[in-house]
């Protein structure tokens, strides 16, 4: 009878007891540790009791990319900082998303993006203004600005064949759009607000009312622009508006405390309106103007040269596609030869010719803070032309100037060109000093 080998001595392998796992992948090395068991049960259980703050930084990389994106926006909103979840969110509800026009914030361009989406599918009298002012307190403090791309109108109901038993009713929808009046008051950081009244494919529903501010829009907008303190930049094209509406809001922005550009292109504002602008520019501290393509002839450029000539900080005017003539042409001229601020002027395609082709050469002379002017598509002749050669010979300050479809004859075009081109090198010059020499 054979006796086990004692301890110690050399055993067979073959008979020893072996455990053997049911998982042939299971190794100690997959055992997950307790702490990331914690943050797995954190993302779990997040909707009942969110914890993020609290946690270390990268422990909250580790929640944000396991966060569900279906999660409340009540629950995130507040408890969820900028970073991966907000990421994911943008990049699973739009295709294309870019954080650098965002001030590089995911969370930012969430909200913002989202309130958008909100305002430009509301139907007035269907939707409920509840579903916008439930999101204010969840946004308020990421909504910088707004590009609102359409606003939808109410819903038209069919004409009725018959008149009721007790007569045609007369109360219409309580309001034409959306009613900026409940918003804008309430997003205390909102910075610019663009804006366009008008419907994205309409199809073969089109109708021109929808494509214009209504008189109820205006005066609800003008009340909401009134409450808005931190506003810098409204654009507002595009949507029909004339002059009693251009007066209506300009009357609620004379006294606004942060606007500092005013943008109502593609309008069709008439001389009466630019009359408004004018009382504007002498008044608030606007520095940027763009009234391009509307219907402002002699009268009103002269009403905006005469507040151009007291004005202390406009740095830039585009009139772009009007028919200001050679009466506003000159009178902007005379006005720039008191004004020392204005920057950058765009007159092309205004039907000015010598005259005023005579008016700002004076003023490129005399005046040496002007640094772009925009003559194009203008009829200023040969004379025209010869005066701004002549005036160009004496200045230092243009370094844009774009004269293309004047009718100038080439030898001052060549000359006024070169002159430009001599002007742009010390400006060149000092950039590529800053790059290379960033702390100077």
């Amino acid at each position: 009878m054979s006796r086990p080998p004692y301890f110690g001595a050399k055993a067979d392998n073959r008979r020893l007891r072996r455990i053997i796992a049911e998982d042939v992948d299971w190794s100690l090395h997959v055992v997950p540790c307790l702490s990331k068991l914690c943050l797995q049960s954190i993302v779990r259980s997040f909707e009942e009791k969110p914890i993020f703050e609290e946690l270390p930084p990268l422990d909250r990389v580790f929640v944000q990319e396991r966060l569900p994106t279906s999660l409340p926006l009540h629950v995130t909103a507040n408890s969820v900082s900028d970073g991966v979840f907000w990421k994911r969110c943008c990049e699973q509800r739009w295709d294309i998303c870019d954080p650098a026009d965002y001030g590089h914030s995911w969370k930012r361009m969430f909200f913002e993006r989202h309130v958008e989406n909100i305002i430009e599918l509301f139907i007035p009298d269907e939707t409920e203004p509840r579903a916008v002012l439930e999101m204010v307190p969840l946004c308020k403090n990421y909504v910088k600005r707004l590009d609102i791309s359409q606003l939808l109108p109410p819903i038209k109901e069919p004409e009725k064949k018959e008149e009721e038993e007790y007569g045609p009713e007369l109360a219409g929808p309580s309001m034409d759009h959306f009613d900026f009046n409940i918003l804008l008051k309430k997003l205390t950081k909102l910075e610019e607000l663009h804006l366009v009244y008008r419907v994205k494919q309409c199809g073969m529903n089109f109708e021109r009312t929808m494509f214009e501010m209504t008189d109820r829009d205006c005066e609800s907008l003008a009340e909401a622009l009134v409450s808005c303190k931190t506003l810098k930049l409204l654009r507002l094209h595009q949507s029909n508006i004339e002059d009693k509406k251009c007066r209506r809001l300009v009357r609620n922005l004379l006294d606004h405390p942060s606007l500092t550009e005013l943008d109502l292109s593609h309008n069709v504002i008439g001389d009466k309106g630019a009359a408004a602008i004018g009382r504007l520019l002498a008044r608030n501290k606007l520095e940027t103007l763009n009234m391009c393509d509307n219907n402002i002839r002699g009268p009103g450029a002269e009403a905006i040269a005469r507040a151009l000539s007291v004005n202390s900080s406009l740095l830039s005017l585009n009139l772009r596609l009007n028919r200001v003539g050679d009466g506003g042409g000159r009178a902007i001229g005379e006005a720039l030869l008191n004004n020392r601020t204005l920057l950058h002027l765009h007159l092309g395609a205004n039907v000015v010719t010598g005259p005023s082709a005579v008016a700002l050469s004076k003023v490129l002379v005399e005046n040496g803070t002007l640094k772009s002017i925009n003559l194009s598509c203008n009829n200023l002749g040969v004379d025209g032309g010869r005066a701004l050669q002549e005036a160009m010979s004496h200045n230092t300050s243009v370094t844009e100037c774009d004269i293309r479809l004047t009718q100038i004859d080439e030898q001052s075009v060549s000359f006024i060109n070169k002159a430009v081109w001599t002007n742009q090198r010390p400006s060149k010059q000092q950039q590529q000093q800053q790059t290379a020499n960033p702390s100077v």
